[in-house]
C-alpha cells in the first residue's frame, strides 16, 4: 500500500490541533510509534515527517561540524532548520498540536480550514487558499515543461526527417 499519499481537508480546533485521518494516522504510526516533526517549509506551508524520516533527511551532510565552521551559507541553513523545526508526538486520538509560531507563519488558525496532503514521505499542512495557488504553480510548471518537450520533440523529428 502506498505511505502518505492523499490529501484530506480539515480544520484547526481552538487549541491549534488537527486530527489526522486514519490513512495518515497509520503511515505515521508505522514509523517511530508517532515520533514526528514539525517543519515549517519556504513556500508557507509546515510538513510534519516520521521523526526517522526527518533524520535521514538531515543525515545528508557528512561532516556538519567542519562545513558549519567554515560555510556563512550553511550556517544560515543550520539557523532556519534549527529555528523552524520542533519535535512532537501524535496524541492517542490521533491528533497534533502545531505550534503557534509555525501556525502563524503557515496561517492556519482556529476555524482555518486546512489541506493535509501526503508527500510519500510524510504530510505537508497548507492554508486552502495558498494550496491552490502552489497548486496552480505545480501545473502551470508541467504543462509550459510538457510544451517545451514538445516542441523540442518536433523540431529533432523534422531535423531527422530532413536528414539534417
Amino acid at each position: 500500500m502506498l505511505s502518505f499519499c492523499g490529501q484530506d481537508r480539515c480544520s484547526i480546533d481552538a487549541n491549534g490541533r488537527i486530527k489526522f485521518s486514519p490513512r495518515f494516522l497509520t503511515d505515521f504510526m508505522e514509523h517511530n510509534g508517532g515520533d514526528v516533526v514539525f517543519h515549517c517549509l519556504p513556500e508557507g506551508a509546515m510538513a510534519v515527517y516520521p521523526e526517522d524520516i526527518y533524520l535521514q533527511m538531515r543525515r545528508s551532510e557528512p561532516k556538519p561540524a567542519e562545513r558549519a565552521s567554515s560555510s556563512m551559507v550553511f550556517r544560515r541553513t543550520l539557523r532556519r532548520f534549527g529555528a523552524m523545526t520542533q519535535s512532537d508526538k501524535i496524541s492517542t486520538q490521533g491528533r497534533i498540536t502545531i505550534p503557534q509560531m509555525y501556525r502563524d507563519y503557515a496561517e492556519i488558525h482556529p476555524g482555518t480550514e486546512v489541506v493535509v496532503l501526503g508527500i510519500e514521505i510524510g504530510v505537508e499542512i497548507w492554508n486552502c487558499e495558498k494550496w491552490k495557488e502552489e497548486f496552480g504553480k505545480i501545473n502551470g510548471h508541467l504543462r509550459d515543461k510538457g510544451e517545451r518537450e514538445m516542441a523540442a520533440d518536433l523540431v529533432f523529428n523534422k531535423e531527422n526527417k530532413d536528414g539534417i
